[in-house]
């Protein structure tokens, strides 16, 4: 077949390649590039090359006729190879495409995959032909299985789920084997209804671009379980699919199904690095293109690395705004995904590898698309560098993950801090957000995340045990601000276990009572163990799956946190959209007040007591600010949350009758699923014993 007789100019827009006029049209950037060549491939791996003669704005483009959905392909780039100018087109290796929606195949031989023979700085660049070694694209026909209305949920209702597709249902008992570990076993009925019932209105998936092994790995021929290094921002991870080559689809269904309970989706990207890794890495797709247009680089050529995965996207680059906008808008549209979590989101505001700037080219697009803009959009607020922490630093329309919530509110249940700054937490961390014209909700508040100890190797580890990584315990971080309650690890202590247990419910309700937006890490509330692993990106095993075989004390912490949850879910004013400000509400008395243990409202001299480890917050509901669906304010009972972080018993008494004039008990921290052993409310003034590190809630009816 001539190339000849079968290429027109086609357009250079949209990217990617488009099922059109009886044929496909190819388009990719490659501003550098002499020439490129579309190669496909043949199920028994032959190669026919076609050139694309067409280049408009350094896209090349053009309609091959005769080409269907299914067919494999990549790319082949002539061009520039200077590596101390950052440019390293090499033909010899086949490339993805950017913009592939599916990917088949893996990197079988890195060493095929290297673009350079030697010194990746000073070597030739390789002969070796990468075809048969790298992964392939795949031509794909838009649509598939429906995915249903989205349930556009209220920031301030939301509850966020985090959990991995693999890991969550690879050990469930009722999902079908050969759907355990993907999407549609996240689809079944059994593992909706534990979403449903514990009562999560989002789930935010771990990556699920698709994506490879780090060279490192490679080399040591471990894997990347985590996900977070990512080939392609189109295409859904293929290991995720029950039926190889039907991962969109089956990535829909799923959509679809968590959609129809009300349940959003959203997504972490890894738009900060790829990969590729550094100038040592494989040429798979983007280095071989443009790597200057897609890659920090420094002088001399080498990358500049602000993430800790070898290379850094450029994020004032044109061509790459491009790239991360386009494929924001595919998951928010064909794949019906609700909401992103940006990983390592500074960078995404440091162009150049310079000073964050909130108002970057980046993060502007991303706001002002009129699609993205309704979604929600949640900043991982650092990256691997002092100058990228910016928790607090980003504009109106993001919200982020509080890590200060996170160490305040963890350093106080160990009796490792004082209440000054936990009062900013549980209110919604005015001082970060409020000066910004944001809302409490925008603080995305968490105990744990899958980057760190589960919640119950929170309160079970004091270091970290990551030696089945090999890395000989290096990796992860040793700030875990974690206390094992007396014992590192495992013990039959009965006492220890109590305690442990009571700990974990402490950090739960404490994350669930606070205003914000929550989030659990998947498996906490099933009392979930990593044997005291605080980084098992590399584990693909029990390690890190979720276990389904409750135990007594997993079974009593899912109790407690379907209890939690729906306290929340199901009162307005512990969720507030607004953040307090002391104004006086209908009942008279400000929307927020704390307390000391005597009943007295804290003194300013009070908030800088070191020592002071009872925090008492009374929430006014007459006025919460809250709406329904319909935009009406609601009213709510109003509420007072005692937290005690001491070891020992302390007596507390109830504020006043100008706050209520009874108290009733709705949630102890103190028995195993949160039930208050005594529900008959209590007089304004009543004094009674807490015990030692408790939280108790009371409701205070209007």
């Amino acid at each position: 077949m001539s190339a000849d007789s079968i290429l027109l100019a086609g357009r250079p827009f949209p990217l990617g390649a488009h099922p059109e006029a009886g044929g496909v049209r190819f388009a990719v950037s490659a501003p550098p590039a002499h020439a490129v060549e579309v190669c496909l491939i043949s199920e028994d791996g032959t190669e026919e090359r076609v050139e694309l003669t067409e280049r408009t704005f350094g896209v090349w483009h053009g309609l091959i006729s005769g080409v269907t959905p299914g067919q494999r392909y990549g790319y082949r780039v002539h061009g520039p190879y200077d590596p101390a100018r950052g440019l390293r087109c090499n033909p010899a290796k086949l490339l993805v495409d950017p913009y592939a929606t599916r990917i088949t195949g893996a990197l079988t031989d890195l060493d095929a995959a290297l673009g350079y023979v030697g010194d990746p700085m000073l070597g030739a660049p390789s002969p070796v032909d990468s075809l048969g070694s790298v992964p392939l694209s795949v031509v794909t026909s838009p649509g598939g299985p429906d995915t249903g209305v989205k349930p556009d949920v209220p920031f301030e209702e939301a509850v966020i789920y985090e959990l991995h597709v693999r890991g969550f249902t690879r050990q469930h008992p009722a999902v079908p084997e050969h759907q355990r570990g993907t999407y549609l076993g996240l689809a079944h009925p059994a593992v909706v209804e534990h979403l449903v019932r514990l009562g999560v209105t989002s789930v935010e998936l771990l990556p699920v671009h698709a994506f490879l092994d780090e060279p490192s790995l490679v080399r040591d021929g471990r894997h990347n379980y985590w996900g977070y290094s990512p080939l392609s921002y189109f295409a859904p991870h293929p290991g995720y699919a029950s039926e190889p080559g039907r991962e969109v689809e089956e990535f829909r269904t799923m959509v679809s199904a968590l959609h129809a309970v009300g349940i959003e989706v959203i997504i972490d990207v890894v738009f900060n690095h790829t990969c590729e890794g550094g100038p040592e890495g494989p040429t798979l797709s983007y280095r071989g293109f443009d790597a200057p247009g897609y890659y920090l680089h420094i002088d001399g050529g080498g990358t500049l690395d602000i993430t800790g995965c070898g290379n850094t996207t450029e994020a004032g680059s044109p061509q790459f705004v491009r790239l991360v906008t386009d494929s924001l808008r595919y998951w928010a549209t064909e794949m019906g995904v609700d909401g992103f979590r940006f990983d390592l989101a500074s960078t995404l505001g440091r162009p150049g590898g310079g000073r964050f700037d909130r108002a970057s080219a980046m993060l502007t697009a991303i706001t002002s698309d009129p699609v993205l803009s309704r979604c929600k959009l949640i900043a991982e607020p650092w990256d691997a560098t002092g100058d990228g922490y910016r928790v607090g630093d980003f504009g109106v329309q993001w919200a982020e993950w509080n890590g200060r919530y996170r160490d305040t509110v963890r350093d106080f249940w160990r009796g490792g801090t004082s209440v000054r700054d936990l009062a900013y937490r549980l209110s919604g961390s005015s001082d970060l957000y409020a000066d910004d014209l944001r809302r409490p909700w925008q603080s995305i508040n968490f105990i744990t995340a899958h980057d760190g100890f589960t919640l119950r190797d929170l309160v079970s580890y004091n270091e970290k045990h990551n030696e089945a990584n090999g890395e000989d315990n290096r990796d992860g971080t040793n700030d875990n601000r974690s206390w094992n309650c007396g014992v590192e690890g495992e013990t039959d202590d009965a006492g220890v276990r109590s305690l442990r247990a009571r700990q974990a419910r402490n950090l739960f309700a404490t994350l669930m009572l606070s205003t914000g937006t929550p989030m659990v890490t998947a498996g906490d509330e099933q009392w979930r163990t990593q044997g005291g692993n605080n980084n098992a990106y590399c584990l693909d095993d029990e390690t890190s799956w979720v276990d389904w075989k409750l135990t007594g004390e997993g079974e009593s912490m899912l109790a407690f946190a379907r209890r939690v949850i729906t306290l929340r879910a199901t009162s307005p004013a512990l969720r507030q959209p607004q953040f307090f400000d002391g104004r006086t509400t209908a009942s008279g008395a400000p929307d927020l007040v704390w307390f000391r243990p005597d009943g007295e409202e804290m003194a300013e001299t009070d908030w800088f007591d070191e020592g002071r480890r009872f925090l008492g917050m009374w929430i006014d509901g007459s006025n919460s600010l809250s709406r329904s669906r319909d935009g009406e304010l609601v009213s709510d009972d109003s509420w007072l949350l005692l937290l005690h972080a001491g070891a020992d018993p302390l007596e507390v008494t109830l504020p006043g009758p100008e706050y209520g004039a009874r108290y009733v008990p709705v949630l102890d921290s103190t028995t195993p699923d949160g039930a208050p052993e005594a529900v008959d409310g209590l007089a304004a003034g009543t004094a009674l014993v807490l015990g030692g590190r408790s939280l108790l809630l009371l409701r205070v009816p209007s």
